[in-house]
């Protein structure tokens, strides 16, 4: 399987989340709720990476990949969070399409942090994954 096939599962998976946490963070505390989701993933992510790596292995990270690591985690902690409130807030026909903004800031991160090269093509797909985040955020146009 190549970039795309995984992409597309992670998009999948990352539907069946919005909607499963929706449900999951009804009566709730959405930060408490955060946590025993995010143990869950711990347990998931532990479980395949001991099938497919050794713990040692994490003996040969470097000083820089364990700090910027840790700073995903903070970032993804934090996405979690806000996302999980979203959630419980709104809708997730209108939560999800404004957390998929993501991708153009990702865009745009990886042409400042990265210096990937923006092209005619990512300006235009960004604009219109703006303008229907807009459109599926608004009740009604």
């Amino acid at each position: 399987m190549n970039w795309l096939h995984w992409s597309l599962l992670s998009a999948f998976f990352a539907a069946l989340t919005a909607v499963l946490s929706k449900i999951g963070v009804e009566g709730v505390n959405s930060n408490l709720a955060t946590a025993a989701r995010t143990f869950f993933v711990f347990l998931f992510a532990a479980v395949i990476a001991s099938m497919t790596s050794t713990p040692s292995a994490l003996l040969q990270f470097s000083k820089r990949t364990w700090i910027i690591l840790i700073a995903s985690a903070l970032a993804t902690a934090l996405s979690w969070i806000c996302y999980f409130r979203a959630l419980q807030l709104g809708e997730v026909s209108r939560v999800s399409p404004v957390d998929k903004l993501s991708v153009v800031f990702a865009m745009l991160l990886a042409a400042w942090v990265l210096r990937e090269q923006l092209t005619l093509q990512h300006f235009l797909g960004g604009i219109f994954i703006v303008i229907g985040a807009m459109m599926l955020a608004w009740k009604s146009i």
